[in-house]
């Protein structure tokens, strides 16, 4: 008992305690205390490859190979990135129903969970396109007259002035965007699907991409009116001007002829 006391009245004692206190409550908070953000994140993550990884086994390896690499029935997915995952398999163009000059668009058979899931594994494969957010693609205050300058200029060719699609050559076409969203519409000028080429941040900065979605969707579908009668695709002043000749003319021609021929048998009658 007294080398107890004389310890405890050891200069030094109050020190010691205190240190042992500081690393009994370090350890206690080290083995109880929840995972940090970048833990938890780390981990969300690993789970969503994980369960993309089953859903990409059952849907998708057959024709892009067990590890994505490809085969002949369809492509590498390496490097794609999870933008092109997004958009091919958000708008049902992927799976494939069957193979094709161009896959069509139809309805989607995944969850955007599923999807955000398919789209983490694919995107383990290697770097690419990343999914963009909403900031990204919200074409609210966007300039929609350079829009529609970029849009002329780089998609018009295909898709038509006003993104009513067109055809393209040995069965492909450009498809119209009058339900894309715009998510989907940034997506495909990150990525360029089938026919399309792509337009990455590089090539198109972000604010373009904005500009061009504004003005496909101030230009496209039920917002434009026409008071001039149907929109015929929108394919311009000429195309139109051209059907009017055609058939506006050609009927006008058929029925002065009827009418001549009808007064020259009533006046020989």
């Amino acid at each position: 008992m007294k080398k107890l006391s004389a310890r405890r009245r050891h200069p030094l004692a109050a020190v010691v305690v205190l240190l042992l206190a500081l690393a009994a409550t370090g350890g206690l908070y080290a083995a109880f205390a929840p995972a940090s953000k970048a833990q938890a994140e780390e981990s969300a993550q690993s789970l969503a490859i994980e369960e993309g990884k089953k859903l990409y086994s059952v849907g998708c390896a057959s024709c892009h190979g067990t590890g994505g690499q490809g085969t002949t029935d369809g492509p590498s997915l390496v490097g794609v990135g999870s933008a092109a995952v997004d958009f091919q398999v958000a708008t049902g163009r992927m799976p494939a129903q069957q193979p094709g000059a161009q896959v069509p668009q139809k309805p989607v058979i995944y969850t955007q969970a599923q999807i955000d899931q398919l789209a983490a594994y694919v995107a383990s494969l290697g770097p690419g396109p990343v999914t963009p957010t909403e900031k990204q693609y919200n074409p609210e205050g966007a300039d929609i007259a350079r829009g529609g300058d970029l849009w002329r200029t780089n998609c018009a060719q295909c898709h038509n002035f006003t993104g009513e699609g067109g055809a393209l050559t040995k069965g492909k076409y450009a498809p119209s965007l009058e339900n894309t969203t715009p998510k989907h519409i940034y997506e495909a000028m990150q990525t360029g699907p089938q026919n399309m080429p792509s337009f990455p941040d590089t090539t198109m900065p972000e604010k373009e991409k904005k500009d061009i979605i504004a003005y496909v969707k101030s230009v496209n579908g039920d917002q434009t009116p026409t008071p001039g009668g149907f929109a015929l695709g929108g394919l311009g002043p000429v195309s139109e001007g051209l059907f009017g000749w055609i058939f506006g003319l050609g009927a006008l021609v058929a029925v002065a002829i009827w009418v001549a021929a009808h007064t020259a048998k009533a006046k020989k009658s």
